[in-house]
C-alpha cells in the first residue's frame, strides 16, 4: 500500500460547491501529504463520479498525492484511483477488499474498538474514525466521540486512524495527542474563502 498522507480532503459536491478548485488549492500546499477522497452525492450518476475522479487524478498525479473513491469501488477501479473507502452502509470490508485486490488502499469507517478491529481483520488498511465533533456536512450522524473515542480505537488497531467529523485546525492537536495519524475534512476546506491558507493551517496543526 502506498504511504498514506495525513491530511484527507473529502470532496464536497453539494450545490454551490466547487470541489476541483478546493482540491487544486489544497494540493498546491500539501502535495503528497494530501489524500483526496472523491465523495459524490447519492443522486450523482456513476458517469459523473467517474468524470470527477478522472479530473482529480489528473491534479493529484503530478504532485504524488493519493486519490481514493468513497463507496463506488467500481468507479475507483475504472478510473485508476489508488483505492477506496467504505462506510457502514457500503460493501462489507472483506467484500471491498476482494473487489479492489490486495494492493489497493482500502479505508473503512469505524467509531468503536470492536468494529474497528473487525474492519482491520477483514482487510482495511486505515480507518476513518468519528464523528469526532459535531458537523453539519452530513446528515444522520451519530453523537460525536471526541478525542477519547479516537484514542479507544487507536489503542485497538495497528493501522493508521484518520479522525473525521467537525475537524478544524484548532481541534487537530487534541486528536493527534489521542493518537490519530491524521485527519479528514470537508467543510474546513470547502467552506472557506481561502482553502490554500486553511490547508496550511491544518498541516501546521498536524506538525508539517
Amino acid at each position: 500500500m502506498p504511504s498514506l498522507g495525513r491530511l484527507h480532503l473529502v470532496t464536497d459536491t453539494r450545490p454551490g460547491r466547487d470541489p476541483l478548485t478546493v482540491v487544486r488549492a489544497a494540493l498546491g500546499v500539501a502535495g503528497p501529504e494530501l489524500v483526496v477522497q472523491v465523495r459524490v452525492e447519492d443522486s450523482a450518476t456513476d458517469r459523473e463520479a467517474y468524470d470527477l475522479t478522472g479530473r482529480i487524478l489528473e491534479l493529484c498525479a503530478p504532485v504524488g498525492a493519493t486519490c481514493l473513491v468513497n463507496d463506488r469501488l467500481h468507479v475507483a477501479l475504472a478510473a485508476g484511483a489508488a483505492g477506496g473507502h467504505v462506510g457502514a452502509d457500503d460493501l462489507p470490508v472483506a467484500a471491498a477488499r476482494r473487489v479492489l485486490g490486495p494492493d489497493a488502499v482500502l479505508g473503512a469507517t469505524a467509531r468503536e474498538p470492536l468494529a474497528a478491529a473487525r474492519a482491520v481483520a477483514a482487510g482495511a488498511g486505515y480507518l476513518g474514525v468519528g464523528p469526532c465533533h459535531a458537523t453539519t456536512t452530513k446528515d444522520g450522524l451519530p453523537a460525536p466521540i471526541g478525542p477519547d473515542g479516537v484514542r479507544a480505537v487507536v489503542d485497538a488497531v495497528p493501522v493508521p486512524v484518520i479522525a473525521i467529523g467537525g475537524v478544524t485546525a484548532a481541534t487537530v492537536p487534541a486528536l493527534r495527542a489521542a493518537g490519530a495519524y491524521g485527519v479528514a475534512v470537508v467543510g474546513a476546506l470547502s467552506g472557506v474563502a481561502d482553502p490554500a491558507r486553511a490547508t496550511a493551517g491544518l498541516l501546521g496543526a498536524l506538525g508539517w
